[in-house]
């Protein structure tokens, strides 16, 4: 993701995994092909790639906050909060996880189509 283009930049809060499951603000930067995670430190930086995501549920408004969940390839949920100001993070990410579906479906396309103009010789006819 170092090479993609920014499309968003700053900060979210994401429920943490623990017992007490509190909620950890994060710098997050949006790109063409996912999400990246930084902690307040800005060291350690965690990449959920949209191959690796089936979609954004779950979306929530309350007292000034938007609540939202990414949903996983594996089923694992992630939930994220907010401010509820400009265009929202969850609708930025929304965009961009179809955006990017929408490449890989016409490249898949694509290939398909290739192949199968490779796999009919020039001398081929097809009935």
């Amino acid at each position: 993701m170092n090479q993609c283009k920014v499309m968003k930049d700053g900060y979210l809060e994401k429920r943490s995994n623990g017992l007490l499951q509190l909620w950890k603000k994060k710098r997050c930067v949006l790109t063409e092909d996912g999400l990246r995670l930084y902690d307040c430190k800005g060291e350690s930086g965690k990449e959920m790639r949209f191959e690796q995501m089936t979609t954004l549920d779950c979306v929530e408004y309350k007292r000034g906050l938007v609540y939202f969940t990414i949903v996983m390839n594996g089923g694992k949920e992630i939930d994220f909060r907010c401010q509820q100001e400009g265009t929202a993070w969850n609708a930025e990410i929304a965009l961009a996880l179809v955006r990017f579906k929408n490449r890989v479906a016409v490249q898949t396309g694509r290939n398909r189509h290739l192949s199968h103009l490779g796999s009919c010789g020039e001398g081929d006819v097809e009935l």
